[in-house]
C-alpha cells in the first residue's frame, strides 16, 4: 500500500512538473524573423492598461502556428516565459507581480510561434519552423479601474428570449457571477422574458435597478439594498420607464419613456433598425413612488438621460422635426432622416424643477445624430455616441464616439464644425459599430460597446483616458482568449461598478413571488 502511495505521489508531481515546463515553456534557441508584428488575438499590442487587470491572456491564429511561446519581462528585471499550444495564460498571481513592477512603465513582450507552413503574410516559413516576431510592449498606468464591470449577456436572437442573463465581472480576475437571468422567475415561455437597462447610483449597488419586460413586468429597485419591484406606468405617461439614470446623490432616477420598435433590413448592411414611435422625460422619486413629468414634446422624441456628476443638470437627446414633407409619414421610411440633438436642463434638488431646455450640441446641423451622453466624473468632458440618424447606434456602421471638453460650451450650442474634440482614433473601430462609452469612476478609463471583432457581436474595449489623451484600446481579458470568438453573446449595456451586486439572484426572485 505505503509503495502504490509513493508511486501515486510520483505520478502527480511528474504531471505538475509538466504542466509547469508546458505553461514556462523554452525560447526556441533559432527562430526566422518574421519583422513584423504578431497577429495575435486579442490584439494587446502596445496597449495601456490599468494596474489592476486581470492577466492579458492571448493567442496566434491556430491555423498558421501550432504552437506560441512568449517571454514577458519588467524593468525591474523579471522575466518569464508562458505558452501551452498557440495560447498564452499568465497565472493571475504572477501578473498581478509584473504589474505592480512595472507601474508607470511597460512589460516588454517577445512572441515566437511555430509555423504550420500555411501563412501567407511572412512567406517562405517551413512546417514546424520558428518565427520571431517584433517586440510589443503593455504601457502599465498608474492609475486603476474600477473592480467590477456588469453587462447583459444576449444572443441575437432579436425577437425572442429564451435565457437571457446579467452578470458582472471581477476586472482583476476572471471570476464571473450572475446578478439576475430570466428563467427563474419566467412564468409564460408563450411570451417569454426580457431584463435590461440594469443602473447604479454613483458607481455603487446598494442603490441600483434593472428592467423586466413582458412575462412578469415591473422594474426592480434596489433602495438602500432592500428590493422590490414596481410599475413605473402611470395613467399621464406613454410607458414605464425605459432608459434610467440616478441622480448622483438624492433618490431620484430620471427615465425615458417609449414606445420602442424595430424593423430588420434585407439589403443595409446596418441589419436592423430600432427606433421609437414616442417618448418623453419622467423623473421618479424612489421615496415616495411617484413620477413626475420633464417633458412631453408631442411632435418631438426624447431619449437617453444623464446626470452631471453634481446633480445640477439632467442631459439628454433630442430629435429634431423632420422635413416637412416627410411628416406624418411611416417611420419606418423617415428614420434614415430622425436626427437627434443634445440638450440639458438645470435641476434643483431641493424643489424637483427643471429649468428651461437649453441646446448643448447640434448635431443635424453636420447631418448627425448623437445618443447616448455621459459626463466625466470631474465634469470636464463629455462622450455620446455618433453616428448618421436614430437612436440607437450599436447597430449602425458609422457610429464611433466623440468626446468634447465642456470648457467650450459657454451657453452657445457646440457644433461638429465649432467643438474641438479630444482625439479618440485609438479608440474607436474603422467601419463598426463603437456605442455605449462610459467613463470609469475615476475619470481615467474609457469602456464602450464595439462590433469591430466579427461585426455581430458587441464586446467591452478599455481604453486609457489621461488629461485628453487616449490611448489604444484594449478588449476585455479572459481567461481563455478563445472566449471571445466560441462565446456567442453579446455584451449588452456594460457598467462600471466599485464593488459587486451582493443580492443573490434568489433574492431578486422573491420580488416576483
Amino acid at each position: 500500500m505505503k509503495r502504490n502511495i509513493l508511486a501515486c505521489i510520483s505520478i502527480v508531481g511528474f504531471l505538475l512538473l509538466m504542466s509547469s515546463c508546458a505553461n514556462h515553456p523554452d525560447v526556441p534557441s533559432s527562430s526566422k524573423e518574421a519583422k513584423c508584428l504578431p497577429a495575435i488575438f486579442p490584439d494587446y499590442c502596445d496597449v495601456t492598461v490599468p494596474s489592476n487587470i486581470a492577466p492579458l491572456n492571448f493567442m496566434l491564429p491556430a491555423d498558421q502556428f501550432e504552437a506560441c511561446v512568449a517571454r514577458l519581462s519588467t524593468p525591474d528585471g523579471q522575466q518569464q516565459t508562458y505558452g501551452n499550444g498557440v495560447k498564452v495564460q499568465i497565472p493571475e498571481s504572477e501578473w498581478s507581480t509584473m504589474l505592480n513592477a512595472s507601474k508607470g512603465k511597460s512589460i516588454k513582450v517577445e512572441v515566437w510561434g511555430k509555423a504550420t507552413g500555411r501563412r501567407q503574410d511572412v512567406g517562405n516559413e517551413k512546417e514546424g519552423e520558428w518565427l520571431s516576431f517584433n517586440p510589443f510592449e503593455i504601457h502599465v498606468a498608474e492609475h486603476p479601474i474600477d473592480e467590477y464591470l456588469s453587462y447583459r449577456l444576449i444572443e441575437p436572437s432579436y425577437v425572442a428570449w429564451t435565457y437571457m442573463e446579467i452578470a458582472q465581472r471581477h476586472l482583476t480576475t476572471f471570476e464571473e457571477s450572475q446578478i439576475f437571468n430570466n428563467e427563474i422567475t419566467m412564468n409564460d415561455n408563450s411570451i417569454g422574458q426580457c431584463i435590461n437597462c440594469h443602473s447604479y447610483q454613483n458607481y455603487k449597488t446598494d442603490n441600483m435597478l434593472f428592467h423586466v419586460r413582458l412575462s412578469n413586468a415591473g422594474t426592480v429597485i434596489v433602495n438602500d439594498g432592500k428590493v422590490s419591484r414596481v410599475n413605473l406606468k402611470r395613467d399621464y405617461t406613454i410607458s414605464g420607464g425605459v432608459y434610467p439614470a440616478w441622480h448622483p446623490t438624492a433618490k431620484l432616477i430620471a427615465f425615458s419613456t417609449n414606445k420602442t420598435r424595430q424593423a430588420f433590413h434585407t439589403a443595409n448592411p446596418n441589419k436592423i433598425e430600432v427606433y421609437d414611435l414616442a417618448s418623453d422625460m419622467i423623473l421618479y422619486d424612489v421615496e415616495t413612488d411617484s413620477v413626475s413629468v420633464v417633458s412631453e414634446d408631442p411632435d418631438l422624441l426624447e431619449v437617453y438621460p444623464t446626470w452631471s456628476p453634481d446633480g445640477k443638470y439632467l442631459y439628454y437627446c433630442k430629435s429634431v422635426p423632420l422635413p416637412e414633407e416627410l411628416q406624418g409619414q411611416d417611420i419606418r421610411t423617415t428614420y434614415p432622416k430622425t436626427q437627434y440633438n443634445l440638450y440639458r436642463r438645470t435641476f434643483d434638488v431641493a424643489t424637483h424643477d427643471f429649468g428651461e431646455e437649453e441646446l448643448v450640441y447640434d448635431a443635424a446641423s453636420s447631418d448627425k445624430s448623437v445618443t447616448l451622453p455621459r459626463l466625466s466624473p470631474d465634469g470636464r468632458y463629455l462622450l455620446f455616441a455618433l453616428g448618421q440618424y436614430g437612436c440607437f447606434h450599436s447597430r449602425h456602421h458609422d457610429a464611433d464616439i466623440v468626446c468634447i471638453p465642456m470648457d467650450q460650451y459657454d451657453g452657445t450650442a457646440l457644433t461638429g464644425e465649432t467643438a474641438t474634440t479630444v482625439d479618440l482614433s485609438l479608440l474607436n473601430s474603422d467601419g463598426y459599430s463603437d456605442s455605449y462609452p462610459s467613463w470609469s469612476s475615476n475619470g481615467h478609463w474609457i469602456m464602450c460597446a464595439s462590433r469591430r471583432d466579427d461585426d455581430n457581436y458587441s464586446r467591452v474595449y478599455f481604453a486609457y483616458f489621461n488629461n485628453g489623451k487616449v490611448e489604444k484600446a484594449f478588449l476585455l481579458p479572459q481567461e481563455d482568449p478563445e472566449l471571445h470568438i466560441t462565446l456567442l453573446k453579446s455584451y449588452n449595456r456594460p457598467e462600471f461598478m466599485v464593488e459587486p451586486v451582493k443580492i443573490s439572484v434568489e433574492e431578486f426572485s422573491r420580488v416576483f413571488l
